[in-house]
């Protein structure tokens, strides 16, 4: 008789976290994140075990972080939204598509806090998983950037340099390659790969315009290798220029919009 009572309790729990999770999935998908946070938890107290509570709870917590708001509570909502998606990690037998949602939620973030360090390992931690996601490499790619980028404008603005003028003191272009200089050469990869995937991924193709632009900055006593950056990178933009517009050409052609001569849509 115990056994029974206990196992229609834990069947009635399951189906109040089933309620809870619809009424949160409701409340979420009308805007009203507070609310949905705590069915979510309700969900999750009454059934542990049901994981899509916990990936929607840390959602949810994810949409009431601002990006760039240095505030306690701020702050608080993106801790919130780490530990569920950790949460989400750590239960047994959790789909991969649920995991990859995670990695890439954590991962994303922690980009947004500037803590580069830990995005790039959850970015990569999703690679485990899905080695040929386009989009992984990208990001970490446009972290390898922003890790590069930073640096070098916070040294040229103290020393009076344009950001497309050549440091041309020896020393301090030396401290700047040796610290930039992996960054580079990653980015420059990852970003390779992500366009390998992706064959019209103009994003990556913008980027390894800015990858090379940062390349030809710690090109310190080889003025050729500087120009070839350059040059490189001009020719990137190009590239991302024509992808866009055979997008938009191929959108056209798809909604049954006509061109004229001068590439306007016709009356």
């Amino acid at each position: 008789m115990l056994a029974l009572t206990l196992g229609l309790g834990t069947g009635c729990n399951k189906l109040k976290a089933r309620d809870q999770l619809n009424k949160g999935v409701n409340s979420y998908k009308s805007g009203h994140y507070e609310d949905a946070i705590e069915h979510f938890k309700n969900a999750v107290a009454l059934d542990n075990n049901l994981g899509v509570a916990r990936l929607y709870l840390a959602t949810a917590y994810f949409q009431q972080y601002v990006p760039g708001v240095d505030t306690p509570e701020n702050n608080r909502s993106a801790d919130l939204a780490i530990e569920q998606y950790q949460a989400v990690l750590d239960q047994p037998g959790v789909k991969e598509a649920t995991k990859i949602t995670a990695l890439k939620g954590i991962a994303s973030l922690y980009f947004n806090e500037k803590k580069f360090e830990q995005a790039k390992e959850y970015h990569h931690k999703v690679l485990e998983v899905d080695p040929s996601d386009p989009e992984t490499y990208y990001s970490i790619g446009v972290i390898d950037w922003s890790q590069t980028y930073q640096p070098r404008m916070t040294l040229f603005n103290s020393m009076g340099i344009k950001p497309d003028e050549q440091l041309k003191d020896k020393k301090a272009c030396q401290d700047l390659h040796d610290k930039n200089e992996p960054l580079v050469d990653d980015g420059i990869k990852v970003l390779d790969e992500a366009i390998k995937l992706r064959k019209d991924y103009d994003d990556a193709m913008a980027y390894l315009n800015l990858m090379y632009r940062e390349k030809a900055a710690i090109d310190c006593d080889d003025p050729v290798q500087r120009q070839v950056d350059l040059k490189t990178a001009d020719d990137w933009v190009e590239k991302t220029m024509a992808t866009k517009r055979a997008k938009a050409e191929k959108q056209n052609t798809q909604t049954g919009i006509v061109m004229d001569d001068q590439g306007k849509p016709q009356q």
